[in-house]
This record gives structure tokens, sequence and C-alpha cells, in this order.
């Protein structure tokens, strides 16, 4: 997954309960699904010393036209005061799905496994950058998958504000002082990346590396379909969604 921010207000916004409405703040997360090609789901999010309950959602759907329609999503508030909340506590998050990797082609469950894209992957990466050529972006968030990886970046190379992403390495002082940037006009004309492990897919366990459709006739399509698409249910020796979930909605409420 990569994913990217931008701190100035897009669009109008209704209120609506936290995309975290459990106890735990996952369960009620969410998600919207793509068949076939790649998605991208802009979501602007008011963040303040409320709790994520009280937080408000607007879907912003990127269309091919390269102009954004806000589709507000109503639904219930335990805080109406929220409504008062400034514009320079909104936050718009964009979520873009990978395209297409080598093993996505081959139909071989990828989970972890670090597999670039292909030519159509490619090429889906630089179409999803033209549909959000025009929100301004202040940030990037990208899994430490490569797949993940070429596409916030082949994306960006669409951007109208031609700034350049840059991968932040803060992994050590050192990494720091070789990587920084004494110029602070070139700072201006860049954008910051941060690839986090906790935004990778999830691991598929055993199931990496094998042929989906041969798994479907060794276990049964619904004990597979079981694994897939259950919440709680993971793979043998790999995770579920909700283990994934924890993981990857945990480091946006602390980082993004």
């Amino acid at each position: 997954m990569a994913a990217t921010t931008s701190h100035q207000a897009i669009g109008s916004v209704r209120e609506c309960h936290s995309i975290f409405g459990s106890r735990n703040g996952i369960r009620n997360l969410s998600v919207k699904m793509v068949s076939k090609g790649f998605g991208v789901d802009v979501r602007l999010i008011t963040r303040g010393n409320c709790c994520p309950k009280s937080w408000k959602l607007g879907v912003i759907h990127a269309s091919s036209s390269h102009s954004s329609v806000v589709d507000p999503v109503q639904i219930r508030s335990k805080n109406n005061s929220s409504n008062s909340k400034k514009k320079s506590d909104e936050t718009a998050l964009i979520l873009i799905r990978h395209g297409e990797s080598l093993w996505n082609e081959k139909n071989l469950f990828t989970g972890c496994v670090d597999v670039p894209l292909t030519q159509k992957g490619v090429e889906e990466a630089i179409e999803a950058g033209k549909r959000i050529c025009n929100i301004p972006v202040d940030m990037i968030y990208t899994s430490a998958l490569i797949r993940a990886q070429m596409t916030a970046m082949l994306a960006m190379t669409q951007h109208r504000r031609k700034k350049v992403p840059i991968f932040m390495h803060n992994e050590s002082k050192q990494a720091q002082r070789w990587s920084r940037i004494y110029s602070e006009e070139t700072k201006k004309q860049s954008i910051p990346v941060i690839a986090a492990w906790q935004l990778n897919e999830r691991m598929y366990g055993e199931l990496q590396g094998l042929n989906k459709q041969e798994t479907a006739d060794r276990f049964g399509k619904e004990k597979v379909h079981q694994w897939r698409r259950s919440y709680d249910i993971p793979p043998p020796n790999g995770e579920s969604l909700e283990m994934c979930a924890q993981r990857a909605v945990a480091y946006f409420k602390e980082q993004a």
C-alpha cells in the first residue's frame, strides 16, 4: 500500500463517526475493495484533541478526468461539536493500491514476498498518479515492499507540482547524516517518503508462492476463501486480516 497526506482541506465534510468504530479501533474499519485494476481512495480526516471516535471523514474519488469529486459519508458521531474544528486540523489521506506485480500476473499468493511490478503495473501506477495530480501532497507513506514503493514514486511523476519524492533514511544517525539535504530551496521542492514494514501486505504464511487456483483445488474453495476473506482466521502460520489491520491502523494513528 502507498499513502499520501495533505494538510490542506480539499472539500466539504459532513460529520460522521470514526472509521475505527470499535473498542480496539479496528473492527469497523471502512475498506474499499476493487476487483480489477487499481483503486484510489482519498479520505479527509479531522484530527484534534478528540479521540478517533469523533473524527470526520469524506471520501474523494479520483476520476480519469483528473478532477476530484467529494462524496461525503455521513455516519453517526458522539461529538457534534467537531463541526467547529478548524481546517488546519484536516488531513486528506490518499490510499493507493499498488499496481499489478509479477506474482499477481502469475496468480500466486504474494504476501510479504518482495516482488516488483509488471509493465502493466507500471502503467497503472502512472495512471493513478494522473488521477491525483491536482491534490496537494505533503508526505508519502509506503510499505517496505518494492511494488508499493514503485507505485508511489511512479505516481508522483505525474503530479502537477513536480516535487521530487525522496525516501527518508532515519534508521541510524549516519543514514540521516549521509542523506541530508543542505539546500532549503531544494527541500521545498521535495516530498518526504517514509517506508514502514507496518504497512506491508498481510503475511500469507505457508500460502506464499503457491498458485491460488491450485491451492483452492487442494484445500477446497471454501477453506481458501476463509483464509483470504475472513476477518480473524489466518492462513497456516500467517496473519489474519485482523492482525494486519492492527499493525497498519496503529501506524497510521501514530504517524499519519
